[in-house]
């Protein structure tokens, strides 16, 4: 058997207290080695050096880090596009190619159509673009039969094709289908010279920061200037052309299969420097896998609708175009001391921007 541990005494717990007592009020302090030796004290300053260097050239110039940053400022835009272009058979004006009208940071401009005229209510062939239209009788239709990516209901008959030998099955649909009777028309002839208004103001909240991308003038300056990144940077008006141009695409092709174009308006701004350092910066690139063949292009359809002897009938049409995405975003820095609050910001910003947004310059659009 082990043998019993002696229990601690009264008179070891009050050496062991009069001992801590004691090393309590102990001084201590390291002991220094001097080493004589220049090809260690060499490296050792290097060292020293190199991590001086590191936080005053690259953090503190480079990268900034002393600085105070907000990304994502709130921004606003508004588009006016304007321009005439003709077709085969009729002059379109801004009213007819521009979806949606209102003139937002989406839009479309249409450059190709292909119309349906007077489609009714009825009956008639199936286009042969649906899967399994084709026939050769009535039992290869089956009445009742709806083809999510068809035109109607079946009937059950099969009946001769719009043109051509073929039968197709008969549907209860708008008729005639699409593919049946539609006539192409290209829109696209003098697009290149729309003229395209992109009107921007954005707002950093953390600094009380806002800026916009039109110039404060009022000679009349915007009814004659087109944009240019050196001469012409706050006359956000774009020619079609230029900013299909500069997304590195062919104008004839993309009018004809449609594609979207985005416009990237870039605020990156230093608040260190003057406030009229503070431009945007503009990009164009396409946004659509124009290389996918299954999803490239762009393309929508809408109906006009009317009475004819009555009867409610309506003219289909598929649109192809341009979409203009415009997007924005920016970081916006400054020292923190700068930042601490709004009436700090507002003095180190309150010069007049030549640049800032006037209401009574968009008149003169």
């Amino acid at each position: 058997m082990a043998a019993a541990q002696p229990k601690p005494t009264a008179g070891t717990a009050r050496r062991l207290a009069r001992g801590c007592w004691s090393a309590f009020w102990d001084y201590e302090t390291p002991k220094v080695i001097v080493v004589k030796n220049r090809r260690l004290g060499v490296v050792y300053r290097a060292v020293q050096l190199l991590i001086l260097l590191y936080f005053v050239w690259y953090v503190f110039i480079v990268q900034k880090g002393y600085q105070d940053s907000e990304t994502g400022p709130e921004s606003s835009v508004i588009t006016k596009v304007k321009g005439i272009t003709s077709s085969e058979h009729k002059v379109w004006d801004v009213e007819e190619y521009v979806k949606p009208p209102e003139g937002g940071s989406v839009f479309s401009i249409i450059t190709r159509i292909e119309v349906t005229r007077l489609q009714t209510l009825g009956t008639c062939p199936e286009s042969m673009r649906v899967n399994n239209a084709t026939c050769d009788s009535d039992e290869d239709c089956v009445a009742g039969q709806l083809d999510m990516l068809g035109n109607g209901v079946r009937t059950g008959r099969c009946v001769p094709y719009y043109h051509g030998a073929s039968q197709t099955c008969e549907v209860s649909a708008w008729c005639p289908v699409e593919d049946g009777a539609s006539v192409s028309q290209f829109l696209g002839k003098m697009a290149p010279n729309f003229t395209i208004l992109i009107k921007n103001s954005i707002h950093y909240p953390k600094f009380q920061f806002s800026k916009g991308n039109i110039e404060n003038r009022k000679d009349g300056y915007l009814k004659r200037c087109t944009f240019h990144e050196v001469s012409d940077l706050y006359c956000p008006i774009f020619k079609l052309g230029f900013i299909v141009e500069q997304a590195g695409e062919n104008f004839t092709e993309l009018a004809h299969t449609g594609g979207v174009i985005g416009v990237i308006i870039n605020w990156d701004c230093d608040l260190d420097l003057s406030p009229l350092k503070c431009n945007p910066k503009y990009s164009f690139r396409r946004l659509d896998p124009k290389h996918i063949p299954a999803s490239s292009g762009y393309n929508f359809r809408f109906a006009k609708y009317y009475k004819v002897n009555g009867s409610t009938a309506r003219t289909l049409i598929k649109a192809y175009g341009i979409r203009i995405d415009v997007i924005v975003h920016g970081q916006m820095v400054d020292a923190p001391e700068q930042s601490a609050g709004p009436e700090l910001c507002a003095s180190k910003h309150s010069q007049q921007d030549p640049a800032l947004m006037d209401p009574r310059g968009l008149a003169q659009l």
